[in-house]
């Protein structure tokens, strides 16, 4: 098994979200140079414009930094604006993902494309291993789901893909997701209500990127579940949430999933087990999800 020696150049799209914003420096950390892009520039982060939707413009980006390597991390992640505006989630989902792909044929370079749990219907009772069957049924499930077949059909087993749970990262200025969200109805409400009947598994950003990074240098091609350990509802993060901030007098109120409707539909259980990471040697990297959330919560509470 070869473990690379030199540093690598990286290419990144969707370097400015949640994800990105712990796996960039990681990466520099490692000596590496890397070339952040977004669909929006960022020039205090020195991230460059990049639509991935438009072939010539990352067919440009390619043949300018001549990258070793390619993380995807850019995706129309909001699953409601997904089934909403179906056209648009297929543009950037698929689409984009078509035209990475075929940038990193073209070079003869790896790439790591960034999927989810959420490709499962969600009806197994045990977590999804990397062997069973995706059957998505949500538009944005749907895309994903699309764009790790485009991926397999292009680069032809030089390719990782890695498949994330519920995200939680990113700190208080990239963070618009549950754990954020949380944090702050528990600083401001005496009484909340959080979905009680869908299960899953937290991936925190940070460990999914060291993670990420493990496996590369492994040189391990593949499919790739990466989540923090143990399975939870949203009510059991958020009554996690409330333990750590001692918020003990707001009360939060589980409810059902009807209760809060919603555009998407979600799978009842996308509860997912890193399978093919302790196949590798990396079983224990990807720590117990409370143990992420307290040191992810110690963060936010930090940049406040």
């Amino acid at each position: 098994m070869l473990i690379r020696s030199r540093l690598m150049k990286y290419l990144i799209t969707g370097a400015n979200g949640m994800l990105g914003g712990s796996l960039c420096p990681i990466i520099r950390a490692q000596g590496n140079v890397i070339y952040p892009t977004d669909i929006m520039p960022d020039n205090d982060n020195n991230i460059v414009s990049l639509d991935i939707a438009d072939k010539k413009a990352v067919q440009a980006s390619f043949r300018l930094f001549k990258p070793d390597f390619v993380f995807h991390l850019a995706a129309e992640t909001n699953v409601d604006k997904c089934e909403l505006e179906p056209e648009h989630a297929r543009r950037v989902n698929i689409r984009g993902t078509e035209n990475i792909a075929l940038a990193c044929k073209d070079l003869g370079i790896v790439m790591a494309y960034i999927s989810t749990c959420g490709v499962f219907d969600g009806q197994k009772k045990e977590p999804y291993n990397e062997d069973d069957e995706p059957n998505p049924i949500s538009v944005y499930s749907k895309t994903k789901y699309e764009g790790e077949n485009i991926v397999k059909a292009i680069l032809n087993k030089r390719y990782y893909i890695f498949r994330a749970g519920w995200m939680m990262g990113g700190g208080s200025g990239k963070d618009k997701k549950f754990i954020a969200k949380i944090v702050k109805l528990l600083n401001t409400e005496s009484e909340i209500a959080v979905v009680n009947d869908k299960f899953g598994n937290p991936t925190y950003t940070v460990d999914m990127s060291t993670a990420m990074m493990a496996v590369i240098q492994k040189e391990c091609y593949g499919l790739y579940h990466m989540v923090n350990i143990g399975s939870c509802s949203r009510y059991d993060i958020a009554c996690k949430i409330r333990e750590y901030l001692k918020k003990d007098s707001v009360m939060i109120k589980p409810i059902f999933s009807s209760q809060f409707p919603l555009a998407a539909p979600r799978p009842r259980s996308e509860a997912a087990e890193n399978k093919r990471l302790g196949l590798i040697g990396l079983g224990g990297i990807m720590r117990p999800w409370q143990e992420a959330l307290n040191e992810y919560l110690a963060e936010l509470i930090a940049e406040e």
